[in-house]
């Protein structure tokens, strides 16, 4: 979607989209299906579990880390990567909501 008629949408729903498409690829899900996994993997092992190059690997890792379900941390020369789990349990309750699937969080009593 152009940046132009993302302005016409509410910035929950850019947001939701973002995440969205950040996960609409099977590599994408491949990698955050490792990760959850593994709990923390670098580039190089990420490539050596999945069919593609090193480059394509790094650029997927970059969309999923660009919309923030990706956590990262030097270790050396290589980065290692891990699931943001608050940002996906997020995404997930959003994307709930959005399809009117999601339960309510009943409030708590009042103690009387």
């Amino acid at each position: 979607m152009a940046t132009t008629k993302q302005s016409l949408f509410p910035e929950g729903q850019v947001a939701l989209a973002a995440f969205a498409g950040a996960l609409a690829h099977p590599a994408r899900i491949a990698i955050i299906g490792l990760l959850q996994a593994r709990e923390e993997a670098c580039c190089g092992e990420i490539v050596k579990a999945l069919p593609l190059a090193q480059a394509t690997v790094s650029q997927h890792l970059q969309v999923l880390n660009r919309v923030g379900l990706l956590h990262h941390r030097q270790c050396g020369p290589k980065i290692c990567y891990s699931i943001n789990c608050e940002a996906l349990r997020s995404f997930c309750h959003s994307f709930q909501c959005t399809l009117g699937t999601a339960e309510e969080v009943a409030a708590p009593a009042p103690h009387l």
